[in-house]
């Protein structure tokens, strides 16, 4: 790895496969660290941005970012809360379960989720009677989840972590990762640290964002400096077998557009694998996902919904329209950047999310408020930036439609909704 400036080093090699033929698939624009929202006090410090630039493994596969932003300038000071996601609690309920089923834990056995944040989906392990144990670097959002009852260390997962919580702790026979495991450069390290900690008949088990999804659902906003992976199973199967382990069983799933749910289990364990493994690696060889021009495909695709948002946006403000945008997310921040979207073509950005009030988006500091003020401002046209949840969206303010606004979806296709839509959202 090259250091290229004080928060950001570039690596030369792949994540998962140590190889060095890694070919560019897109450039994205530039952008601070997508979730680094401001008060007013810190408008006029400057906030550096650093290179998204998304790069395929010529050897394995596997497409990454190869520019590695600090994380303790990304996590150490971290807003997002998993309860504030819509449906994502809701989601945990369901994978908890799940995998109880599944792996059939003795009582009080022990259960570690990396990158656990507020805790939510160990509380309903915890329900279940086994013990549970979180860590997390987010050190306010640690110290919260251990106020509520959630054991969490405010710490970077690693080897020596993992066999002082081991010694202290003892072996686990789950542990997870979920929407993490793609935010870790040193994969090597922390698949040692996850072995370490297993029991001999335990299980690691992630779910993390599938780039099959990405690329087909045009998912611009999951690439960020956070995600420096974007998996597919037969590169990860690569890497578990080097690493003494095996991937044995596969579940897609619809959190974050599309993501991928994978067991994983000591090489040569109890449980037998699942033919969902195999199957999923036939799909990807036959869509040719580790070749670059699926991701040539992607970049098109992009590239015409920016040319046709613009197109309208440009058009509406000739007109006199008002626009707003709806989210202040992460995902936000590439979006903005990407899309071309500044101060001068939307007023303000609004948000469900409280800790996001008042502060200013990273680098355009394009003013955040609460989605109340919908009402009082009364723009013409809302951008929905956070596509995924435009249902829950609708329904929330469908008041806004019936007088007369209209909102404008812009992935996978720009859709522009007024009140005609209703009748496809019922209330619930």
């Amino acid at each position: 790895m090259k250091k290229t400036s004080k928060s950001v080093f570039h690596r030369n090699t792949c994540r998962l496969c140590n190889g060095k033929k890694l070919e560019l698939m897109m450039k994205l624009v530039p952008t601070p660290i997508g979730d680094d929202y401001i008060p007013e006090t810190l408008l006029n410090k400057k906030q550096e941005a650093y290179p998204v630039e998304l790069f395929l493994c010529r050897t394995c596969g596997h497409a990454q970012l190869l520019d590695v932003v600090d994380p303790e300038a990304v996590y150490g000071n971290y807003l997002y809360t998993t309860s504030i996601s819509l449906g994502l609690v809701e989601h945990f309920h369901r994978y908890a379960d799940s995998v109880l089923q599944q792996i059939s834990p003795a009582k009080n056995s022990l259960v570690i989720d990396i990158g656990s944040n507020d805790g939510s989906l160990l509380r309903f392990y915890k329900n279940q009677g086994m013990r549970v144990l979180g860590v997390d670097p987010a050190r306010e959002i640690a110290r919260q989840a251990t106020k509520a009852g959630i054991e969490t260390l405010p710490e970077f997962f690693n080897l020596k972590l993992a066999k002082a919580i081991k010694k202290k702790y003892s072996s686990a026979t789950i542990v997870t990762s979920n929407n993490t495991f793609a935010n870790i450069d040193d994969l090597d390290t922390m698949t040692e640290g996850i072995k370490e900690l297993l029991t001999p008949d335990g299980v690691f088990v992630f779910e993390t964002g599938y780039v099959l999804d990405l690329l087909q659902k045009v998912i611009i906003d999951n690439i960020y400096h956070e995600h420096i992976s974007y998996f597919a199973v037969k590169p990860l199967e690569t890497f578990f077998n080097r690493h003494g382990m095996e991937i044995i069983n596969v579940e897609r799933v619809p959190t974050k557009g599309g993501s991928l749910r994978c067991t994983v289990q000591l090489k040569g364990g109890a449980r037998k694998a699942s033919p969902s493994v195999k199957r999923i690696m036939r799909l990807e060889t036959d869509l040719g996902l580790q070749q670059p021009e699926i991701f040539k495909a992607f970049e098109t695709n992009f590239n015409n919904v920016k040319h046709q948002l613009m197109s309208l946006l440009k058009s509406l403000k000739a007109k006199g329209r008002t626009i707003i945008g709806y989210g202040a997310s992460v995902g936000v921040t590439t979006e903005l950047y990407n899309l071309g979207i500044d101060n001068n073509m939307i007023d303000f950005l609004v948000d469900d999310n409280i800790t996001k009030h008042n502060l200013y988006s990273p680098g355009m500091h394009i003013p955040v408020l609460p989605s109340q003020k919908i009402y009082e401002k009364k723009p013409d046209y809302v951008i929905i930036f956070p596509w995924q949840y435009i249902e829950p969206i609708i329904k929330k303010h469908k008041e806004y439609l019936e007088q007369g606004g209209c909102f404008i979806n812009i992935l996978p296709q720009v859709v522009v909704m007024d009140k005609s839509v209703l009748g496809f959202y019922k209330n619930t």
